[in-house]
């Protein structure tokens, strides 16, 4: 069980990565979206099952390495970037910047992240995650209102 556990809360072995391993995890939720995006039931299914699987297995993955929230535990930014990806205009551009994003918020923790970030056990290593992801979304939604108004128009040229 201890090997599952390891398998599906370090996201296929990518939480092992010395550096940076929640942008490697980050990575992994891109591909997903990228692997799904036509068919958006699916990925929606997916993203559903990954939180799931996130909030059963994080807290025994939070025992096994003997570490609160540990690097290795890539599953929270996983499901939550799937979740990025669940509202954004499916363009390049908010691909890459929704993951920018994500990956900005998930690191500076702004309220209330780093508040629920010390809950204990899943709920900490997931909601914080959570957090980073709703306040991405809002970001891409907000550029991407700018962009169709042509705000951005000439930077872009």
């Amino acid at each position: 069980m201890k090997a599952i556990i390891k398998l599906i809360s370090t996201g296929l072995y990518l939480g092992y990565c010395p550096i940076a391993s929640g942008t490697v995890g980050s990575l992994l939720g891109v591909l997903i979206y990228l692997a799904f995006r036509e068919f958006i039931y699916v990925y929606i299914a997916i993203t559903v099952l990954l939180f799931i699987l996130g909030f059963l297995v994080s807290q025994k993955a939070e025992e096994i390495f003997d570490e609160k929230d540990s690097p290795k535990i890539v599953i929270d930014e996983i499901a939550s970037m799937c979740l990025v990806y669940i509202f954004i205009k499916p363009t390049w551009l908010m691909v890459g910047f929704g993951f920018l994003l994500f990956r900005v918020f998930d690191i500076m923790k702004p309220y209330p992240a780093k508040r629920l970030e010390k809950l204990s056990g899943s709920k900490g290593i997931m909601l914080d995650d959570v957090v980073a992801a709703c306040y991405a979304i809002l970001g891409v939604v907000i550029s991407n209102l700018f962009l169709e108004a042509g705000v951005f128009s000439e930077v872009i040229r």
